[in-house]
């Protein structure tokens, strides 16, 4: 289950094999149909010896010395990570299960259902990959996806209503028809192209973040700018305006789930490295180490965001006949090709199934939606043609590598014997 295993004596236990480091970790019992316990803590070692020390003063909770026969483990080197295997560990352990037990809310997504004759927008939590390229998301919340779904649809004419509709000229239409927000396909108020050509716009929202609606009405705007039809220019900017503001409420997260892909970059449990998860279509895939030996890491107080311009080594050149060799700085050829290898290491891991899907959308949407003091690594996104921007990966790669170097060493400095509470 775990990288790292090891048999548990109670009479003789050996806490000098356990590593006082972050981790995830199973217990298992001498009945090999018994279900582990499974956890994860800062602190192995100290995690450990208070569940597994037969001390008369114990708590009957934690008497698990006598029932346990074997120990793995996985070090980790970020809460992403440990999240992930606990997860994955879970899930072969427990089964159904395990959702309930990590307390996992399903992903909330919007889906334009363009399969319908009539499409509409709705708030929805199935994943199902058939409809793709029809689900946008995931969202930090339900309260948000209706506020933007809201703010979009005063953008456009289309309908909100829920029914399947068999359009009736004899029928009287609803409030939204009567406001001039609907098309009012119901009672044929429009024609089918029409309203296809609605629902179209709609979609392309949606897709492109805002942009091919606000592109649009700037052009509109600065052609009645230049026919000095400025009254009409003036209404066009409000609309601007409002999209511009629904534009807004969408999350740089929220992608189609079908182009809902790139790396997430988290701190590592080995020196000199980063882990390298793969994000394809919402599933997560990983980790895979990066080394960044000889990487140039940027100077923050130079200004400069290059990562090949005024580095900072990883040990100082030395200035004297001492005979220490000066560090090797990697080219970006050699980054880039190193780079290529760890990502086609991840491309070649299993693809999930579409509930496992749903489970890793919740999963980034517990790491990525958190206050962003508190959230530990970062995202690259894919460009919308599908293409990583590798000059902006490897940016973010070592922004997460020095801020994790500049946490270990904060942490060693105020606590020199390397250990830390569970």
């Amino acid at each position: 289950m775990f990288s790292c295993s090891l048999q548990f004596d109670p009479a003789n236990p050996q806490w000098a094999e356990l590593p006082a480091r972050s981790g995830v970790f199973a217990l298992f019992g001498a009945d090999p149909q018994a279900e582990p316990y499974l956890s994860r803590t800062p602190n192995l070692r100290n995690r450990l010896r208070r569940l597994l020390d037969a001390r008369p003063d114990q708590s009957k909770r934690l008497r698990l010395a006598q029932s346990t026969a074997r120990i793995e483990y996985s070090l980790t080197g970020s809460e992403f990570e440990a999240q992930l295997l606990l997860y994955g560990a879970s899930l072969e352990a427990f089964g159904e299960r395990a959702r309930k037990r990590l307390h996992l809310r399903p992903p909330v997504l919007l889906r334009m259902s363009m399969e319908n004759a009539y499409p509409r927008v709705y708030v929805t939590n199935k994943v199902t990959k058939k409809a793709a390229a029809n689900l946008f998301g995931p969202w930090p919340s339900r309260v948000a996806a209706e506020m933007f779904l809201e703010a979009m649809l005063n953008l456009f004419d289309l309908r909100r209503c829920v029914e399947e509709l068999n359009p009736d000229p004899a029928f009287p239409g609803c409030v939204y028809s009567e406001m001039k927000k609907c098309l009012a396909p119901c009672f044929k108020g429009c024609t089918d192209e029409r309203y296809a050509e609605e629902a179209a716009a709609v979609h392309a929202f949606l897709a492109t973040r805002g942009e091919s609606r606000t592109a649009e009405l700037a052009a509109q705007r600065d052609q009645a700018s230049a026919e000095l039809d400025f009254e009409r220019a003036a209404e066009i900017h409000a609309r601007l305006a409002k999209g511009e503001a629904a534009a807004g409420l969408m999350p740089s997260a929220v992608h189609t789930l079908a182009g809902f892909n790139g790396i997430i970059i988290q701190p590592s449990s080995e020196p000199e490295q980063v882990s390298l998860f793969l994000l394809t279509q919402g599933a997560i895939a990983g980790p895979v180490p990066y080394s960044v030996v000889g990487m140039r890491h940027q100077n923050e107080q130079s200004g400069s965001s290059s990562l090949f311009a005024q580095p900072v080594t990883l040990q100082p050149v030395p200035l004297d006949d001492s005979g220490a060799a000066p560090v090797t700085l990697a080219s970006r050829d050699e980054l880039e090709s190193r780079l290529d290898d760890t990502l086609a290491a991840l491309e070649d891991a299993a693809i999930a199934s579409q509930q496992q899907t749903a489970d890793h959308l919740s999963l980034f949407v517990r790491w990525y939606y958190r206050p962003q003091a508190k959230r530990i690594g970062e995202v690259c996104f894919a460009e919308s043609d599908g293409v990583l921007p590798k000059k902006a990966l490897l940016r973010a790669i070592s922004r997460v590598y020095r801020a994790s170097a500049s946490s270990t060493d904060t942490s060693a400095t105020s606590d020199p014997s390397g250990q830390s509470s569970a």
